[in-house]
């Protein structure tokens, strides 16, 4: 499958909304939540007046002319918050799109661009049951800890 990594522009910036929708792990058999969920303040902090705080960084992967995945960062106070140096990921891709190597590209090119921005490491937080532990432990990140529902990972970047 033909792709670019590209920053993605500040006009599309609401589109991070359908990613992080995409995002929300759904275990095998459960009901997709509704829409409505992203809407909440602990979801929101991924998104409300992106671009506009300290860390704010996000790229996409295009196909065609269609954005089909994004990965972002920033520092909040989320599930994986580190410290206030460090910015928490969030990534996803349309359904479509999964499994042809494109969110290890976006996880391996956003690693390296906060590095490029002077930051040490970043961090996410996953449910265990999630599929994508093997991808971010292939990109590098190592569990640090985790509670009975997920892991707060770390990669070092510098």
């Amino acid at each position: 499958m033909k792709y670019s990594i590209r920053p993605v522009r500040e006009s599309e910036y609401p589109l991070l909304e359908d990613f992080l929708f995409e995002a929300i792990f759904i275990p095998e058999g459960a009901a997709p939540p509704s829409r409505e969920i992203i809407k909440q303040p602990e979801l929101q902090v991924y998104v409300e007046n992106f671009g506009k705080k300290q860390g704010d960084l996000a790229l996409c992967a295009v196909s065609g002319e269609k954005i089909v995945g994004a990965v972002w960062g920033r520092i909040m106070n989320d599930y994986g918050h580190i410290d206030d140096e460090t910015p928490s990921l969030a990534i996803s891709l349309y359904k479509d799109y999964r499994g042809h190597g494109i969110g290890t590209a976006l996880m391996r090119a956003v690693i390296e661009e906060y590095r490029k921005n002077g930051y040490k490491r970043l961090s996410l937080a996953v449910q265990k049951a999630n599929h994508a532990v093997k991808l971010y432990e292939k990109v590098g990140f190592k569990i640090v800890s985790e509670n009975d529902e997920e892991y707060i990972m770390i990669v070092n970047s510098d």
